[in-house]
């Protein structure tokens, strides 16, 4: 059994993979990571108590998962991995490939700079980069739901060069955070449907762009619009691009792409995508349509906290030991987890 460290357990994401790695084979976790919760026992482990920051030590961990801010797991990463413990990131720290384009976003400087560039845990396309990786960039949640419809498509020439690639997505208010907010409060959230940081004002522009422009490098811009769902949990975006290639030879593309892929569905010609769907499990599901004789509409769905976020680090830390990037998230499915809420 490898033993296991989740820092910043008490958030949300932090909640939902000590959920799934009560399921793990080959994981145990030993340490649950949060100040505000210390002492307390950790729900489905009966022998575990929450313990502070200044009380976690890396020494002794085979893996750790930060659920932490960016700007402090960074720090957190450089300590663990120099004990010997493999790192799953799940913050914005590791995910852009310079200090440069950190500070760009982030503005402020990078605080372990000496780590990027990190592998960038998009399972089902960078399978080599992540197998017997020391540490990993989990994927921000918009990020996975726009990569995964788009990444095969670039990589195989089939957008057109500098066209820009629009993209319309929402999210459950849990993709805000644990920490209360007003703006995620019941009674701003309920009833409405808010846009913000509309245009390439987000900080996943960036780490998308880097990705796409990695693919191709003459990709257009990215054009993103997020909005805030008056739902706890889901994300739809919906992308609008220009191909150079007929769509069904976008369609073969990510057939084939996903065809032995457990968690990547792409739907059959006529159905499209839905929250509904994937909520509280670990799959995206992408549908493909034509709008015009050069214009396609992708869309694709995952549960913000799971292939967004937790199933996700889940499936990097399992290919970081080598083992199917699966393993414990079939069994999680099979023993009802999802419905465990």
């Amino acid at each position: 059994m490898k033993k296991v460290g989740v820092w910043g357990a008490s958030g949300y994401t932090g909640q939902e993979l000590l959920l799934l790695l009560r399921q793990h084979p080959l994981f145990k976790v030993m340490l649950a990571v949060s100040d505000s919760l210390a002492g307390e026992v950790v729900e489905g482990y009966s022998e575990l108590t929450y313990c502070t920051q200044a009380d976690a030590h890396f020494e002794g961990l085979d893996l750790v998962f930060l659920c932490t801010p960016h700007g402090a797991s960074a720090q957190l990463a450089a300590e663990a991995v120099a004990v010997g413990a493999k790192v799953v990131d799940l913050s914005a720290d590791l995910r852009l490939k310079t200090p440069e384009c950190y500070q760009q976003w982030y503005q402020h400087t990078h605080p372990a700079p000496h780590l990027l560039p990190a592998p960038y845990g998009l399972v089902e396309l960078y399978p080599e980069q992540l197998t017997n990786a020391d540490y990993i960039a989990n994927p921000g949640c918009y990020p996975t739901s726009i990569l995964l419809p788009l990444l095969p498509l670039a990589m195989n020439g089939v957008l057109q060069e500098q066209m820009p690639i629009i993209v319309d997505a929402k999210s459950g208010v849990s993709g805000a955070g644990h920490t209360p907010k007003r703006e995620t409060h019941f009674v701003e959230v309920f009833g409405d449907l808010k846009p913000y940081n509309i245009g390439r004002v987000h900080r996943h522009v960036g780490e998308i762009e880097q990705e796409l422009e990695t693919a191709m490098p003459n990709v257009g811009p990215l054009v993103f619009s997020p909005h805030l769902l008056p739902i706890d949990r889901g994300l739809l975006s919906t992308i609008y691009v220009h191909l150079s290639k007929p769509i069904t030879v976008a369609r073969e593309i990510l057939e084939s792409t996903y065809e032995h892929e457990p968690f990547v569905q792409v739907l059959p010609d006529g159905m499209l995508a839905r929250i509904k769907h994937v909520a509280r499990t670990n799959k995206a599901l992408i549908s493909l349509s034509s709008a015009t004789s050069d214009v396609a509409v992708l869309v694709c769905a995952i549960d913000n906290l799971r292939k967004g976020a937790a199933s996700q680090a889940i499936q990097n830390a399992n290919l970081m030991f080598n083992i199917p990037h699966t393993t414990g998230l079939t069994e999680a499915m099979a023993h009802g987890i999802a419905d465990s809420y």
